[in-house]
């Protein structure tokens, strides 16, 4: 048996068309759990929707997939060759103005939130906003909120004040499920070590990402990825990097225009947002074993690979799932 065989592959977001080939695409690529986005821009009754949809799905799937609420629920998918679904939003839309919605949606299945996606919203400052305020009153109450039901905080379209506030607010380690350094692209996307650092130091993980306008484009080659892994690993230890690959499987053109815009800008039909190309080496799940094997010539060691792929999305989501909450006292 190979390494990625015997590795628990846990990706820290995708945000694919799911269906069941593409689902299949995951298993095929050894990944037992994912986050999946069910919501970006949509409020709270078009995400229920999703929500519903996602039922439908493992419903209709249950030799493949089983929608996850707890760390343990990875290796349970790992034994019996699933796929264990962690429900996250890409926004905090779906809480609207009201922090009651945080425990309605974890009652729902909903694990994973993003606390902003790159604009302004009611928690805080976006990552491609020209001012970042930080985190706001109500964000705080949300932020406490997710810690008392045990939903992972994610920071990774958020703006670095709100993320470093966020950090310091919350009592449990957060996340950043898919972006790199910025001294690897320098894209808003991305993290610099002012917010990597605290965030590791509170014991969160940041998930390296594949997606091209993030990564370097599709003239990034392996090593040069899997070099900046072995980099962050040198600098941050072992136990705080993983993979979030940010797939995009099975959406038509039109999709990447609502993912950018919303509906708070129209799209110019004339210069309508595309796909990026990503690189050869990874188009999809299915490519995750060419991964590992980067990463073993990149000269990491199969426990610290092991960590990367999926150990260490599993030690953040046990702790930040499975741990039982005071009641809010808001």
């Amino acid at each position: 048996m190979s390494l990625h065989e015997k590795t628990t592959v846990v990706d820290g977001l995708q945000i694919s068309n799911w269906s069941r080939p593409v689902l299949e695409e995951l298993r095929t690529g050894g990944v037992s759990a994912v986050n999946a986005t069910c919501a970006v821009w949509e409020n709270a009754a078009d995400t229920l929707r999703s929500i519903g949809q996602w039922l439908e799905v493992a419903n209709r799937n249950p030799d493949l997939v089983f929608l996850a609420t707890s760390g343990a629920d990875i290796e349970a998918a790992k034994a019996q060759n699933r796929i264990a679904v962690f429900l996250g939003f890409q926004n905090a839309s779906p809480f609207e103005d009201d922090y009651r919605y945080v425990e309605v949606f974890h009652r729902l299945g909903v694990r994973i939130a993003q606390l902003t996606y790159n604009n302004q919203n009611l928690i805080g400052g976006g990552c491609f906003e020209t001012t970042d305020a930080g985190l706001t009153r109500y964000g705080q109450v949300v932020v406490e909120e997710m810690n008392r039901v045990g939903m992972l905080i994610d920071l990774s379209h958020v703006g670095y004040r709100t993320s470093r506030d966020a950090i310091e607010a919350s009592a449990v380690p957060v996340s950043v499920t898919h972006s790199n350094p910025l001294w690897f692209h320098d894209t808003p996307r991305n993290k610099p070590h002012e917010v990597i650092q605290p965030l590791v130091d509170r014991g969160g993980v940041i998930g390296c990402c594949l997606y091209p306008t993030v990564s370097g484009g599709e003239h990034v080659t392996i090593e040069k990825f899997c070099g900046m892994i072995t980099r962050m690993v040198d600098q941050y230890g072992p136990s705080h990097v993983g993979i979030g690959s940010d797939c995009t499987r099975g959406w038509d053109q039109e999709f990447v225009g609502w993912l950018r815009n919303g509906r708070w800008q129209p799209t110019d039909p004339r210069n309508a947002p595309a796909w990026p190309v990503w690189p050869n080496w990874f188009t999809g799940p299915l490519d995750f074993p060419r991964l590992t094997d980067g990463l073993v010539t990149a000269g990491l060691n199969d426990h610290t690979i092991s960590a990367v792929l999926g150990g260490n999305w599993t030690r953040l989501f046990s702790e930040v799932m499975d741990t039982t909450k005071e009641h809010a006292h808001v």
